[in-house]
């Protein structure tokens, strides 16, 4: 009898799957996503991430969650995202000198192209050079000057070994046969750090890191990348000499490569919605940082552009 009981609840249970289908699974997201950065806190990286995990969550419907994993110049945060399952979960923010040119200078313990895909460059930003408020450069060539005419002593801090700061003061030093000290640490922020703590006399940064320090007189910024004046008393590398476009960073958000197509296009829904929501351009702006996004398949034919530009790059600094 019981088994007679059992038999009829089983069947009434496949009936009833059958006429209204499979139980439906939750939606994407159904938890809080972790948004990896392989920097230190307090770079460009951090800042920015900071603004869009407090405002995404309106488009994505779960919180993201910023989590800082130093070390290798980005590889420990980058291998860990590399190794997560690609599920949507866990994604990786960095920049186009950790994602595509540090192939070409070690032997890395992922591939870049064949481990991860684009969601969205979600924006760019141009580098500057930077002094204490109180130093003795004055002005760029002052510092290029005494940089060639002492060479190797005086000490710029930098993010890590062919990292955002690396490549454009490597490119100056080609650029102006000016020969710096270049001290690494674990990202934008311990290196600004630095600076600010007399470990250092000169480094590199992005408006978003520089707007309070030059308001407070801390920082003195000598050069900027750019077409463009970032700032009115300022020049760019162009007017200083150098020739050649140098000195960008592209902020780009990557998952592991397999992650599902409808992931995907739920986090590049979710990027794109950011550029209307006003809260993320106000506080976009305030910071001194664009908000020029590319989603994931444009990107991705940026990102094979620049590692062959890098190539040749690094043949260029290297030989």
């Amino acid at each position: 009898m019981y088994l007679n009981s059992l038999k009829k609840t089983v069947g009434a249970a496949l009936v009833a799957t059958l006429a209204f289908g499979m139980p439906a699974f939750a939606e994407y997201p159904e938890k809080p996503i972790t948004l990896v950065i392989p920097f230190g806190a307090g770079g460009s990286h951090d800042l920015n991430a900071r603004i869009i995990t407090s405002t995404i969550p309106t488009h994505l419907g779960q919180a993201m969650i910023v989590r800082l994993t130093p070390g290798a110049g980005g590889q420990k945060g980058t291998q860990e995202v590399a190794s997560a399952a690609a599920d949507g979960y866990t994604l990786l923010f960095a920049h186009n000198y950790t994602d595509m040119l540090q192939q070409h200078v070690e032997n890395l313990p992922y591939d870049p192209m064949a481990d991860f895909v684009p969601i969205a460059r979600v924006n760019y930003a141009p580098i500057a050079v930077v002094v204490r408020g109180d130093s003795d450069y004055a002005s760029f060539t002052d510092l290029v000057e005494s940089a060639k005419a002492n060479p190797g002593e005086i000490d710029l801090a930098h993010s890590g070994n062919w990292g955002a700061l690396f490549v454009p003061a490597a490119q100056v030093m080609k650029e102006t046969g000016a020969q710096f000290n270049l001290v690494p640490f674990q990202g934008g922020g311990p290196a600004m750090q630095a600076l600010l703590s007399g470990d250092a006399e000169v480094t590199m940064g992005f408006p978003s890191v520089l707007g309070p320090l030059i308001d407070s007189g801390k920082v003195r910024v000598l050069a900027t990348a750019g077409p463009e004046r970032i700032y009115d008393d300022v020049p760019t590398f162009g007017e200083t000499g150098i020739v050649g476009d140098i000195g960008f960073m592209h902020r780009v958000v990557l998952a592991p490569a397999g992650t599902p197509p409808e992931v995907i296009e739920k986090l590049e829904a979710s990027f794109t919605a950011l550029q209307e929501d006003k809260s993320f351009q106000r506080l976009m702006s305030r910071m001194g940082e664009n908000t020029d996004l590319l989603l994931g398949a444009d990107y991705q034919k940026l990102r094979d552009e620049q590692s062959d530009a890098y190539k040749v790059l690094v043949d260029s600094i290297t030989q």
